[in-house]
């Protein structure tokens, strides 16, 4: 940790002296490289930020090294309240926003080290600390902040400005928002202390008086311990891999640290609680007042097992009385949020949309990749999908010849995947995954504006498939953001079938509804894309539909039953309404996938403006992506591994991560 001791001016001079540095390397670098493609210059602008890069949360810190911080931190303690740049936050991408840490009443700006490498990542990190023996008045600690908010608008005045604030740093974060509507901010509230006056700590601090401030605060602290949450890391850490012995060690070592914090007591001044107490009443009637002048974004995460405070009904007050608010409820967590286990911050940010260079969110321009904690979130929420259906993939190199894997796909971008849907798109996650895992590429799939919900609401039982969506990168289906990715190089997903093959009726699998449009060949061809065409089966072998829409359109009132659920998701076409009958599960089976020989589209300057070439292109890529399907319902009737019983049977032999043989292709 590099403490920066000095007037707070000096320090916002110095942060914008490296920020120019930074920059002024940046177009070095860029104007000595010649560039085919501007994806380049965008991977550029995000160097060092590659996918599946390390966010430190799979190699977070244990809390043993946060308490013997935090004597250390409180023995050679002086000086005013200050900010601090974590030097474990390493440096972040260009032109990353910057976001200002508020910690709790205790002060300690080393209550976010569990998040400061992924942070540090994507944002200009600085953390705010207040020694115990300051007695800094709340409303000159809210004019600190102010200060350094302002300096930074000042600069960067299209920039928007992150506070990040815990119990009594939430408080902080929105008496500055409340002061300073017109400045673009984004308040990320982990359980603020707004409802302290409700709280039960507040009663048992008043009973306890007799006893002394260290007596006290060992108590509050005792109820702040999450042991459940120590408990299920241990358990965690066995399914992964880890030894029992190596997770109970961390297990135990944690709470022999927690023991051994009391040493820190005797180091507090005696007046301490008194202070603090009277500190955070002032910050939540403070923040209360005044709550109705906040027009930021905020993005409250909130733990329904906190022991301090009434978090989990505040949310829904605050919630009510700030406009743009979100809320992500964390079930089986405690009042100290950042200090547990399985809370990632920054994921949180991406799922919700709220990371952002300007004033306005922009999902290509703007889009961070996932994280190698991030992937391995997402393959645990499907890996009972992935147990099931055990995906085997094949490509097509230059020569016609098929291969096992994805060897056949080009390696740069651009590129313009185009395929079939199997029944509720099925077959996205293990793609998208399968592609990031082998070749480090994302797939940005282009989706029907209903996957992309304005969710005010999100609980923490892992990532839905929505947060999927965001954090693959996924856009709405627009011709402009189709130009954009092209543009930027990306690999880009394209169902030209679109909601009518991914909800399609009993009896249709495996067909293709496409349009007669074909714009998406004129844009590959405008940007020298490769067009991949591929064909995925496998449907039939999980579930089957239990009735066609003619069985329920003969059905009394199934028409209208139609028709008003069609239009109540805003997905009607003109000749086919939508609905989903329903299935069943059946024995599973396995999915294949195969991918075409790739189709350059550099020199096919006439597809841009001949109708009829356009057509012929289009035509050749609709009939591929048939071809792939016939190929992959012929071959697969070869494949001895295509029901799950001899899968199992050869996982046990074999080891359960072994790849599983399939057809001679």
């Amino acid at each position: 940790m590099a403490t920066l001791s000095l007037p707070l001016h000096s320090q916002i001079a110095l942060w914008r002296q490296r920020r120019r540095r930074r920059h002024d390397l940046f177009e070095r670098i860029s104007s000595c490289h010649q560039f085919k493609h501007a994806g380049w210059r965008w991977q550029v602008s995000y160097k060092g930020l590659e996918t599946l890069y390390d966010d430190g949360y799979q190699k977070a810190k244990d809390l043993d090294y946060y308490y013997r911080s935090l004597g250390e931190l409180v023995e050679h303690d002086s000086g005013p309240p200050r900010l601090f740049c974590p030097v474990d936050a390493g440096s972040p991408i260009e032109d990353a926003p910057l976001m200002l840490y508020l910690p709790g009443v205790d002060g300690m700006g080393m209550g976010l080290f569990m998040h400061h490498k992924a942070l540090g990542r994507i944002f200009e990190l600085r953390c705010m600390h207040i020694p115990f023996h300051d007695r800094t008045p709340f409303e000159e600690l809210v004019e600190m902040v102010e200060d350094v908010v302002r300096a930074e608008h000042a600069t960067s005045p299209n920039k928007p400005i992150y506070l990040l604030g815990t119990s009594f740093g939430g408080c902080i974060a929105l008496a500055v928002a409340a002061r300073n509507p017109c400045i673009d901010l984004v308040l990320v509230l982990v359980n603020p202390a707004t409802s302290f006056e409700k709280s039960d700590i507040k009663q048992l601090l008043s009973v306890s008086s007799p006893l002394s401030d260290r007596a006290r605060i060992a108590i509050t602290s005792l109820l702040n311990y999450n042991i459940d949450n120590e408990v299920d890391m241990a358990l965690s850490s066995m399914k992964s891999g880890r030894h029992p012995l190596e997770a109970l060690n961390r297990l135990t070592r944690n709470i022999s640290s927690f023991l051994k914090h009391s040493n820190i007591l005797n180091k507090i001044p005696e007046d301490t609680l008194g202070w603090k107490m009277k500190l955070i009443q002032q910050a939540a009637s403070y923040a209360n007042c005044r709550l109705e002048s906040v027009s930021a974004e905020v993005l409250l995460l909130v733990s329904c097992a906190d022991r301090l405070l009434p978090s989990k009904s505040e949310a829904d007050r605050l919630q009510r009385m700030l406009p743009k608010c979100k809320v992500f409820f964390f079930e089986n967590h405690g009042h100290s949020l950042l200090l547990e286990y399985g809370v990632h911050v920054s994921s949180i940010i991406k799922c919700t949309s709220l990371y952002r260079h300007s004033r306005r969110y922009h999902r290509v321009f703007d889009y961070i990749p996932p994280s190698a904690t991030e992937l391995k979130e997402v393959e645990k929420a499907g890996s009972d999908l992935r147990a099931r259906t055990c995906p085997a993939m094949f490509s097509t190199m230059g020569d016609g010849v098929v291969v096992r894997g994805l060897a056949g796909v080009p390696e740069e971008g651009p590129v313009l995947l185009v395929g079939n849907h199997m029944l509720l798109g099925i077959e996205l996650i293990s793609l998208a995954t399968e592609f990031l895992r082998r070749k480090g590429r994302v797939l940005r799939g282009i989706a029907h504006p209903l996957l992309f919900p304005n969710k005010t609401k999100t609980w923490s039982e892992g990532h839905d498939f929505f947060d999927f969506l965001n954090l693959w990168g996924g856009v709405p289906m627009t011709y402009k953001y189709i130009y954009q990715l092209l543009a930027a190089g990306e690999f880009v997903l394209l169902y030209p079938g679109g909601h009518r093959e991914a909800l399609h009726c009993k009896g249709e699998e495996h067909r293709l509804f496409w349009p007669d449009q074909t714009e998406f060949v004129r844009m590959a061809a405008q940007f020298n894309a490769t067009i991949v065409p591929f064909g995925v089966v496998g449907e039939d072998d999980l579930m089957e539909l239990l009735c066609t829409f003619e069985d329920i359109r003969n059905a009394p009132f199934g028409k209208e039953i139609m028709q008003a659920y069609s239009n109540h998701l805003k997905l009607r076409d003109i000749d086919h309404e939508v609905f989903f009958p329903g299935v069943y599960l059946k024995i599973p089976g396995r999915f294949y996938y195969r991918f075409g020989k790739p189709i350059p589209t550099k020199g096919m300057q006439a597809v841009m403006t001949d109708k009829q070439a356009a057509g012929e292109l289009y035509l050749h890529v609709k009939s591929e992506v048939k071809a792939m399907i016939a190929y992959l319902l012929e071959k697969r009737e070869e494949d001895k591994f295509r029901s799950i019983l001899p899968r199992i049977l050869y996982q046990l032999g074999c080891g359960h991560d072994s790849e599983i043989p399939s057809f001679d292709p």
